[in-house]
């Protein structure tokens, strides 16, 4: 599965890059190397931080999951206790 980012997001990304290495690296680069350095962090290491939020997705619904009988529990049998009542009607 490739992972994409959009158009806008693309460029936000680029001129943030760009601006790390200037701000932090003195130096400075295109939008192209910076673009084809966004290519790389997307095909290298991007996958990496995709599985683990979908693997952290996964255990929050899971964990969800099992408090779900907890929350949604019914009880059987009660229309007797509800009522107050227990046995035969006397009269």
């Amino acid at each position: 599965m490739t992972i994409e980012i959009s158009s806008e997001a693309s460029k936000a990304a680029i001129a943030s890059i760009q601006r790390y290495f200037s701000e932090n690296l003195d130096e400075e680069i295109g939008s192209l190397t910076a673009g084809a350095l966004l290519g790389f962090f997307l095909k290298e290491i991007a996958p990496v931080v995709y599985n683990q939020a979908v693997a952290d997705a996964q255990a929050r619904l899971q964990a969800r999951v099992m408090e779900l009988d907890v929350e949604v529990y019914e009880e059987a049998f009660q229309y007797w206790v509800k009522q107050g009542r227990q046995g035969k009607r006397s009269g």
